[in-house]
């Protein structure tokens, strides 16, 4: 077994894995940018190193900065959690090629196979995996997607190959709408993924989302040795983004439970993949199936992605199992095996994971744009697990995911799985920051999520905003607080330093000492760090950054995110409603349209710039 090993990932995440190293006897290391100087995985590891600023491109995706913190900090591996450069084969190419250094997950040979998107429906078919009609190499012609539709009709959709989670897929309804899709599709993908291909599948009307964890290594006799861990249901989601996850399907039979976990065996063993990974399918839902029969074995799935990783919601799975999935990674990469095989195996009882997002659901699910921990007090009791970095008072970080946390339940059966639920969410108290909290207080009552008969567009289509925003009213957490808090009564004081990238943490005992005034330097001689100006609040040189000048009007920015595109330039007339810029956020595309007509005067963002919000994106005049 390692030593130590580096997390390259932050959050509850990073967390995590820290706990499953921990009970290995391994040593960790964090990784953090300037954001994170004070977030929970930089507390939970023994050695942390500061990586770079707050955006993610000059921090947790600078690979070269992450192997080098791995070897100042004489780590011996490095796990990737999930996101970030958990999917990247170039990545973990970098790490198998660095003395000393072992890549925890599936070589970047197999990384590569499976990631892109036409490969992998190459092999799954190949290994007799039922695949969605679609095509196996890229299109790149709007000609191409014509022909497609006029062969196995509309709705199409068109998926980056190295999409996954929404990420670069567009659905064409009609023929009229096939370039802009298409456009828009490889714009994702080359801001995404820095791959502007794309292929197209036939789009299914009723599809539920069902997924195969699975394990694998090589056996002696040097075959694929490949253990699934039973499936997850991920059919409740907005806008292809999971909400909530369960296991056991509620939807499947036995006999077609079957079918789909062998398949993912068969496709995985074909491709020689080592590590954990997720097989997704898509199952095509009865509308008018009664939600006491389940779908027989006859019931048409198809084969959708490969995630070459460990996933948000295989807390599900460890629930169903009692196997620790992170430390079967580990012990698979340091050359240990796999602990178990198929017949070992057992599925118990019924688990759900919830994701707290800091987000208001009663507002299209807009993310929080800034916030601290009031009050921060997780459910505990018989089947519960939380999975969080966060502790009351913390502040929240808003440059990355919105993700602060999972609740995970567990019951003896789906009943009660869904009551012990109910439980738990109405005990998670949280004030000072919005979640989404009592979104899934709604859901639980649901009538079509109990039912077990939602599809993956349930919650787009079919679930009234009003019942949300209901939701909202009754179970909101408080606003954010304004004011700080009273540490009056404080005799100890805690320092962080950095010497040479790594940090350190150092606590002094103050006895009968007066609080430390925040505007002034203390005796050791460091003086506390500047808050970054609000938005909108003057800079040191007394210009507001939301001023814009002459008399012109500013678009701004109305969330937190990334500028994929921008479609005008200085000089340029516009209408109300035309679309100045694309921004991205919360992995979705998003039009920023001008609220009336004009000239453009500034165009003050590049596309790949990142953007608070609030910041001017153009000026009209």
């Amino acid at each position: 077994m390692f030593d130590t090993v580096l997390v390259a990932n932050r959050g509850e995440i990073a967390v995590r894995v820290m706990r499953a190293c921990a009970e290995l006897g391994v040593e960790t290391v964090a990784v953090y940018s300037e954001a994170d100087a004070d977030a929970g995985h930089v507390r939970a590891a023994d050695q942390a190193y500061n990586v770079g600023p707050a955006r993610a491109a000059d921090s947790y995706l600078d690979g070269e900065a992450i192997v080098e913190a791995a070897l100042a900090a004489d780590a011996d591996a490095i796990h990737p959690g999930y996101g970030f450069l958990a999917e990247n084969a170039a990545f973990a190419a970098r790490v198998e090629a660095t003395d000393g250094l072992t890549w925890v997950g599936p070589s970047s040979d197999a990384m590569t196979e499976l990631g892109e998107k036409t490969a992998a429906r190459r092999v799954m078919a190949d290994a007799d995996v039922p695949i969605v009609p679609g095509t196996t190499e890229p299109v790149d012609d709007v000609d191409d997607v014509h022909a497609f539709g006029e062969t196995n009709g509309y709705p199409i959709a068109i998926k980056a190959e190295g999409g996954g989670g929404g990420r670069g897929m567009k659905i064409v309804a009609e023929p009229a709408e096939a370039e802009t899709q298409l456009e828009s599709a490889r714009r994702e993908g080359e801001a995404y993924f820095s791959n502007d291909a794309v292929y197209l599948e036939r789009y299914l009307e009723t599809p539920r989302h069902v997924e195969v964890q699975v394990i694998a290594d090589i056996g002696d006799d040097g075959e694929p040795r490949v253990v699934h861990l039973g499936e997850r249901d991920c059919s409740l989601q907005r806008r292809h983004q999971k909400v909530i996850e369960e296991g056991p399907s509620p939807a499947l039979s036995d006999a077609l439970r079957e079918r789909i976990g062998a398949a993912a065996r068969r496709g995985v063993a074909a491709a020689d993949y080592t590590n954990a990974g997720t097989v997704e399918f898509l199952v095509e839902e009865d509308p008018d199936r009664d939600p006491d029969e389940p779908l027989g074995p006859e019931t048409p799935f198809y084969f959708l992605e490969v995630n070459t990783r460990i996933q948000v919601e295989h807390t599900v799975t460890e629930a169903l199992t009692g196997i620790d999935i992170v430390k079967e990674q580990l012990r698979i990469a340091a050359g240990d095996g796999l602990t178990l095989d198929q017949s070992a195996v057992s599925i118990d009882g019924h688990a759900m994971e919830f994701r707290i997002n800091a987000e208001d659901a009663a507002a299209d699910f807009q993310p929080a744009s800034e916030g601290r921990l009031d009050v921060y007090d997780p459910p505990g009791g018989i089947g519960v697990r939380v999975d969080d970095a966060l502790r009351q008072g913390d502040e929240l970080v808003t440059d990355y995911d919105s993700m602060i946390a999972k609740l995970i339940v567990w019951g003896a059966d789906r009943e009660e799985c869904l009551a012990r639920s109910r439980r738990a969410l109405a005990e998670y108290a949280i004030e000072g920051v919005v979640t989404i909290v009592p979104f899934h207080r709604l859901m639980v009552d649901d009538d079509r999520f109990r039912a077990g008969t939602h599809t993956t567009k349930y919650l787009d289509e079919s679930v009234d905003a009003d019942r949300i925003a209901e939701a909202q009213t009754r179970w909101g957490t408080a606003a954010a607080s304004t004011e700080a808090s009273d540490d009056s009564a404080a005799t100890e004081r805690s320092y962080t330093v950095e010497v040479n990238g790594k940090r350190f943490d150092v606590e002094l005992a103050a006895h009968d000492a007066p609080p430390i005034d925040p505007g002034e330097t203390d005796d050791v001689g460091s003086a506390p760090s500047p808050e970054r100006p609000a938005r909108g609040s003057s800079t040191d040189d007394g210009a507001s950054s939301a001023e814009v000048g002459g008399g012109g009007e500013a678009i701004d920015a109305e969330m937190q995110g990334t500028i994929l595109s921008v479609e005008v330039a200085e000089g340029d007339t516009v209408a109300a409603g035309d679309v100045v810029c694309v921004l991205e956020a919360m992995k979705m595309e998003n039009d920023v349209v001008a609220d009336r007509g004009g000239t453009v005067a500034d165009v003050r963002v590049a596309a790949g710039d990142g953007v608070d919000m609030g910041d001017v994106l153009v000026v009209l005049e």
